[in-house]
């Protein structure tokens, strides 16, 4: 296992380039984080809406803050002893600045990747203008060249998660995010093979990430390597999945007066032993 950042980096820069699809699993909490590890994950990415449900607040911009993030990403770290990389939102701010010291933010407390998406908050124009998007990418990848050590900086653009399904602006966009500067390009939502396979061809030889998990997406893991995709992350499923069996049980204990799923559980000691390593 690695045991310094720049060895950490180092081995997630590669895992983008190897001959395998990189399976990103994404905890929401320290506990999580060393049971993918000892699952035999290579990477994490956290989740900020798994973080916000921890938190017992709903997913959404604003609704946890830069300090909880990082706070909950060195957590990460820590537990899983893996390459981690992390959501940064919009990067806390609208402006280069603000994107640049996100990314000195996260590289301080031990991640070795980050993505910035270009969503504005703004209902009425959902994603922010392309000039202004480009700016913080570019001033993203300057941070990240300033570190002296490998970090992925992931460029993600919104516009299928907002609604605006318009793929040739989100082809335009990651394009001029490769070219900004950005690692990895990743556009969550889009889930028809030929708009990811057009994803693919824009930004190469960058490698892009596909989240995964989502309704609508029919690809296997494998037809998404055959076309090109070197990434895959999985957002909150896997704390949906948690919480969807927490609540499923809690439920019939409290609705039904049933022991039936709390029986299901997997044992004290079987659990126990899981965070041995």
């Amino acid at each position: 296992m690695a045991t310094t950042q720049a060895e950490r980096g180092a081995i997630f820069r590669d895992l983008h380039f190897g001959g395998h699809l990189l399976i990103l699993g994404s905890p929401w909490d320290a506990g999580s984080a060393r049971l993918l590890a000892g699952l035999g994950f290579e990477a994490l990415a956290t989740s900020s809406a798994g973080l916000a449900f921890s938190l017992g607040r709903r997913d959404g911009a604003g609704q946890v803050s830069r300090e909880e993030v990082l706070s909950n990403a060195a957590a990460i770290v820590e537990a899983s002893g893996l390459p981690v990389t992390a959501e940064l939102d919009c990067g806390y701010g609208a402006t280069a600045e603000e994107a640049w010291r996100a990314i000195h933010d996260a590289a301080r407390v031990g991640l070795v990747g980050a993505s910035i998406e270009d969503r504005s908050g703004d209902p009425e124009a959902p994603v922010l203008p392309l000039e202004q998007a480009v700016e913080r990418i570019r001033a993203a990848a300057e941070a990240v060249r300033g570190l002296g050590f490998p970090f992925m900086l992931c460029a993600r653009t919104e516009n299928f998660i907002v609604g605006r399904a318009d793929i040739d602006d989100t082809l335009r966009r990651l394009k001029a995010y490769a070219e900004a500067g950005a690692d990895v390009l990743y556009a969550p939502g889009v889930i028809q093979r030929d708009q990811i396979l057009a994803v693919v061809r824009a930004v190469a030889p960058k490698p892009v990430n596909v989240l995964v998990g989502i309704p609508g997406l029919q690809m296997s893991l494998e037809g998404l390597f055959e076309l090109g995709v070197r990434r895959v992350s999985v957002g909150s499923s896997l704390a949906r999945v948690a919480y969807g069996a927490f609540y499923h049980a809690a439920s019939e204990l409290a609705r039904r007066h049933s022991l039936q799923s709390l029986r299901q559980a997997m044992s004290h000691e079987r659990i126990n032993d899981l965070f041995l390593h």
